[in-house]
């Protein structure tokens, strides 16, 4: 039975403020048990709970309102006012477009030089500011601030980093659509941009704490490996079907990466690392960040390819979920006043982080054009290569000797990438030739 319009508005009002009741009653129980507790084990833990009660006071009220809309039938009854167009705009399907399918079909016919300098370009964006903003975040997490009057101190609030690189981001997508206003009629569910949210403020947790639990040689074949873990995710989210030799690739960028990181294990990579015992925390952390970062490009992946968005619509969306994921676990823990006051008291941070935020906003547009364009699997391979040539600038800049382990590594690397470029042009070349001569036996 369908129920009057107020009588859904003000019931979807209780459900909203219930849920956020419960979540916040719910976490100063458990900040009460666990206040006590120090233990470095289980510490980790316990920040990520505190962090997640945070964030299901956006994730339980979304969910209990996508199911009451949906069972009581609210989306089909016309409404006025903006709390039904802002449920419509968070809930509702759009209508297929069809000029954006027949767009879509066009841009497979494109030609092999167009292809080519878009994947350089996008190349080319990511490593660079990719490479600047990874310089600035470690700058910002190792560097020791000093104030006016001689005191020093140093940032450990990583969310709040986060949150800051996501503001910005937001903002600038917001403003580029408000002045295009011909992407807006491109849409999908908000809602959907949630479950990406979520995976990627997720993972950088995760691969941040995971340092704290795991040997250096696990985190670089953990991250020398990522290649993998996103082609077994696009399979889950996507059923997307991969050729033999895109997995052989996988393995050789997997193995040459490894090579070319542990070869410089003990001067520019170790430099400065502290030298921790693998536990299971630790693993377990690895294990997490490697599933919610393949989970998230895949997944953008994949509203790319079904709603057809453009990636500043992508840009919008996702961080538009971070900063209300970000802000509202800041706040639940208190943390906002603590970063107002550092950053008062160091005026250099504030400066740090805006150039961080450009950086990563300029490199979240590059992101998103990648994925829309050439899918998760090429995205984390330039980015895995990003990480080798980080090091080898690296290496040549302080005058690092390059070990021969480390040689093989990166020529076996760029190896598969253009084994993987050559496979792929001529698996194109021989489906277009069988096409045609099936075309030319039917006529």
């Amino acid at each position: 039975m369908k129920l009057p319009g107020r009588v859904n508005q003000c019931l979807i009002a209780l459900i909203v403020a219930g849920s956020i009741v419960l979540v916040l009653v719910s976490s100063q129980i458990f900040k009460l048990i666990t206040a006590e507790k120090d233990d470095p084990q289980v510490s980790w833990l316990i920040r990520l709970v505190n962090n997640f009660f945070g964030y299901l006071i956006i994730i339980i009220p979304l969910y209990l309102v996508l199911r009451f809309v949906h069972n009581s039938g609210y989306l089909d009854a016309p409404g006025i006012g903006p709390l039904p167009r802002l449920i419509r705009r968070c809930f509702a399907e759009p209508p297929p477009l069809i000029e954006l399918l027949d767009t879509a079909s066009s841009t497979k016919n494109q030609s092999n030089a167009s292809t080519t300098s878009k994947l350089v370009f996008c190349a080319l964006g990511l490593l660079t500011s990719y490479l600047t903003w990874g310089f600035l975040q470690e700058k910002v997490m190792t560097k020791e601030y000093t104030s006016a009057d001689g005191e020093v101190g140093k940032f450990k609030d990583s969310q709040f980093l986060v949150f800051v690189n996501r503001i910005l981001a937001f903002c600038l997508a917001a403003v580029y659509l408000s002045v295009k206003r011909d992407h807006t009629n491109r849409s999908l569910p908000m809602y959907k941009y949630l479950l990406c949210s979520l995976s990627n403020i997720l993972s950088s947790f995760c691969q941040y704490e995971a340092l704290k639990y795991v040997t250096f040689p696990l985190q670089v074949l953990a991250k020398s490996c990522k290649v993998i873990p996103v082609m077994i995710m696009g399979k889950c989210v996507s059923s997307k079907k991969y050729e033999n030799y895109e997995y052989i690739t996988a393995v050789m960028i997997s193995i040459g990466m490894a090579a070319f990181l542990f070869g410089q294990e003990g001067s520019t990579v170790t430099k400065g690392k502290t030298v921790v015992e693998t536990t299971l925390p630790g693993i377990l952390l690895l294990v997490s960040y490697l599933m919610c970062d393949s989970f998230t490009s895949n997944w953008q992946g994949q509203l790319f390819s079904q709603y057809k968005v453009s990636s500043v619509q992508m840009m919008l969306g996702v961080n538009m979920f971070s900063c209300l994921l970000t802000t509202t676990s800041l706040l639940e823990q208190g943390a906002f006043p603590a970063a107002a006051a550092f950053m008062t008291k160091f005026p250099s941070f504030v400066t740090d982080c805006v150039i961080l935020s450009i950086c990563s906003a300029v490199g979240q547009l590059f992101i998103f054009y990648t994925i829309s364009q050439f899918g998760a699997v090429t995205f984390t391979i330039i980015m895995t290569i990003r990480q080798g040539l980080a090091i080898l600038l690296s290496c040549i800049y302080y005058g690092h000797a390059v070990s021969i382990a480390g040689v093989l590594g990166i020529l076996m690397v760029f190896l598969a990438v253009f084994l993987r470029m050559y496979c792929a042009q001529r698996l194109k070349s021989i489906r277009q030739r069988r096409l045609a001569q099936s075309a030319n036996a039917a006529v």
